[in-house]
C-alpha cells in the first residue's frame, strides 16, 4: 500500500534518471524542502537541527509504514455499523545504525507504540578499509518481524549493506526490510540497489553526488555531531 505522498525516482524534481525503482522520496513540497534548508545551514542552532531534522525523520517513518503490506479487517464502529478496513500484516521492528541511527528511533516510537527497536554498530576496519561489525542486539523475534532500518544518510552504502547483511544472517528475508534515511547519494542508492534489489529504501532527499572525502553534496554535515554535541 504506497502513500500518494509517495514518488518513485523518475519523478522526483531532483532524482537521476538512474536510480533504481526500489527507491522511493517524500513529495518534495516547499515546506520539506525549506525543512532541509534549515538542516543544511551550517548555522543552524543544535536546537533547531534536531527540532527540524525530528519533523523530517516523522514524515520519512510514516512513509515508510505505508510500504509494508496490509490484509483486510474489518471492524465495528460506534454507530453499529461495519467497516471494511486493513491491518498491518505482521509485526515490525526498528533497527538503528549507531550512532546516527538512535536520533531517529524516537520517530519510530511515536507513531508504533511499544516497538521493539535493535541497535547494529559499524565502523570501518582501518586495515581492510572495510565496514566492520563491531556490536549488535537485535529482538529475540526479528526474523518474523518486517524490519525499518534507521539511519539518517547514505553516502557510499557501506555501513548500510553491512546491517543489511547482519539483520539477513538472522533470518530476516531482504524483502522484509526498509531502509529508511533523510539524504542519500546517487552512487550510494544504485550501489545498495544493486546488491539487494528487492528492499526498499525510503529516503527524504537525494544530493547531487559525493566528493573526493566521499562526504555527501551538498550534504548537511555530519548528522551525528550536529545531533549531540553542543
Amino acid at each position: 500500500m504506497t502513500s500518494s505522498t509517495t514518488l518513485t525516482n523518475h519523478s522526483a524534481p531532483n532524482m537521476k534518471s538512474d536510480i533504481p525503482p526500489s527507491v522511493f522520496t517524500l513529495r518534495h513540497t516547499a515546506q520539506l524542502e525549506a525543512l532541509y534548508t534549515i538542516i543544511r545551514d551550517k548555522n543552524t542552532s543544535r536546537g533547531d537541527f534536531i527540532f527540524y531534522s525530528d519533523r523530517i525523520i516523522r514524515l520519512l517513518v510514516e512513509e515508510g509504514l505505508n510500504h509494508l503490506p496490509v490484509v483486510p479487517k474489518v471492524v465495528e464502529t460506534p454507530t453499529g455499523a461495519k467497516y471494511e478496513g486493513v491491518r498491518f500484516e505482521g509485526k515490525i521492528c526498528g533497527v538503528s545504525i549507531l550512532r546516527a541511527g538512535e536520533a531517529m528511533e524516537q520517530g519510530l516510537r511515536e507513531v508504533c507504540r511499544s516497538v521493539r527497536i535493535g541497535k547494529i554498530l559499524i565502523q570501518r576496519d582501518e586495515e581492510t578499509t572495510r565496514p566492520k561489525l563491531f556490536y549488535s542486539k537485535l529482538p529475540q523475534d526479528i526474523a518474523q518481524r518486517y524490519v525499518l532500518l534507521l539511519d539518517p544518510m547514505l553516502a557510499t552504502g557501506g555501513s548500510a549493506m553491512k546491517a543489511v547483511e547482519v539483520i539477513m544472517e538472522h533470518g530476516v528475508p531482504e524483502d522484509r526490510i526498509i531502509f529508511i534515511n533523510l539524504v542519500s547519494s546517487p552512487q550510494g542508492l544504485r550501489t545498495f540497489a544493486t546488491r539487494y534489489p528487492s528492499l526498499k529504501v525510503v529516503t527524504g532527499w537525494i544530493d547531487e553526488g559525493l566528493n573526493e572525502r566521499a562526504y555527501i553534496v551538498p550534504g548537511l554535515g555530519d548528522f551525528g555531531e550536529r545531533r549531540y554535541c553542543a
